[in-house]
């Protein structure tokens, strides 16, 4: 048997609905007219943002270069038998870092000694001869004095002796080229090591053994690693900032922020048409960690500018974001992003985000500050 279901009122479930739409609108109301207290954080230091004249400078970028470098190559054609160093190492002044296969300058050195042996023994023949002309030029000369000989005969022998005497002169002349092309030969021979120029590193390995070398063409590139010098790119409207000898601040971005004093040697003349730039050269202090071909920046001073400036400790980063807590009148603490410009040792300067006279939290560390009421650190 099927039982049939009772049907519920309607008046009855209106009157729930009803009733459920009212709490529902209570619970809402009284929601939202219940303030939430603001939690307090205390001994907070505040510091008031004020605009100051602070030096001006104009930024250039440039790359790290050696003060002196240097591309050994051979000054003679022969096989590299040896290369003797790799990237890295480093070298003293005088190091044979390369060896050329030296056959045929030995070769050349050994016919050059054989030349110069040859002279030598035409010298001591000629200088005989011209000493025996000499000793019968004075025999003769005693004779022609006493009317002995006939003048005929007296000529004859000083003919002889003018003739010793132009050997002789030969001889030695010969001599003179024989020594000299031996001397020319033994440099050709020390041509085939290729050495040092100075203290330094190699940064550049360029050939193997078995590569034939040839006068020109590059083998290693050794850098003095005792000085470096930044060469920076500096705006043609810029360049009458800098000036020979001066110092200025130089940052090198892979050693961090901290700013190192340089000193300007050298303005290149001329400006590249292209980029309408000038090199600026810019000697940097020892410091072991600095490198060739790294990025750096040197400030070039041109007066003064009024900026804003706050300490680094107070900023806020959120990802790429940075920001500070400012703090209204109602003494309430409220994140704001802000745009960032020049970055010094402790301090940074504020671009946009932040107005004259307002005040910052100025070291809020780790602590979450937002919508936090925050008052003075008592002294």
């Amino acid at each position: 048997m099927i039982q049939k279901s009772k049907r519920v009122p309607q008046p009855f479930l209106l009157g729930i609905l009803v009733s459920w739409l009212a709490g529902l609108s209570a619970c809402s109301h009284q929601r939202q007219h219940t303030a939430l207290p603001l939690e307090a954080a205390h001994e907070i230091r505040l510091l008031t943002v004020q605009k100051t004249m602070t030096p001006d400078f104009s930024e250039a970028i440039g790359t790290v270069r050696a003060a002196q470098s240097a591309e050994l190559s051979s000054q003679v054609v022969g096989a590299i038998v040896r290369v003797n160093v790799h990237e890295g190492d480093r070298v003293q002044r005088g190091e044979v870092l390369v060896t050329i296969d030296a056959a045929q300058q030995r070769s050349a050195y050994d016919s050059a000694r054989a030349g110069l042996r040859a002279s030598e023994q035409s010298i001591a023949s000629t200088e005989a001869e011209y000493a025996l002309a000499e000793a019968t030029m004075k025999r003769y000369q005693a004779l022609f004095n006493k009317k002995s000989v006939s003048p005929q005969e007296f000529d004859e022998v000083k003919t002889r002796l003018a003739g010793a005497k132009a050997r002789l002169e030969a001889a030695s002349a010969s001599r003179q080229q024989a020594e000299a092309a031996v001397s020319e030969a033994s440099t050709a021979v020390g041509f085939t090591r290729i050495r040092a120029p100075y203290d330094g590193i190699v940064v550049a390995k360029l050939a193997d053994a078995g590569t034939l070398a040839s006068p020109g063409v590059p083998i290693l590139t050794v850098e003095d690693i005792a000085r470096f010098r930044l060469e920076a790119t500096v705006d043609e409207n810029q360049i009458a900032t800098v000036h020979l000898g001066e110092t200025v601040p130089v940052v090198i971005d892979s050693l961090g922020s901290q700013m190192m004093t340089g000193r300007v040697v050298q303005i290149v003349p001329m400006a590249d048409p292209a980029s309408r730039t000038l090199t600026v050269k810019v000697d940097l202090p020892a410091n072991p960690q600095i490198r060739s071909g790294m990025f750096g920046r040197a400030h070039f001073p041109r007066g003064e500018r009024e900026s804003m400036l706050v300490p680094k400790g107070a900023l806020i980063h959120r990802g790429q974001l940075d920001g500070l807590y400012v703090v209204g009148k109602d003494n309430v603490a409220g994140l704001r992003y802000v745009t960032l410009g020049e970055l010094s040792a402790d301090r940074v300067e504020v671009l946009s985000g932040l107005e004259n006279g307002e005040q910052i939290v100025a070291c809020p560390g780790e602590r979450e500050l937002g919508g936090r009421k925050v008052g003075v650190e008592p002294k």
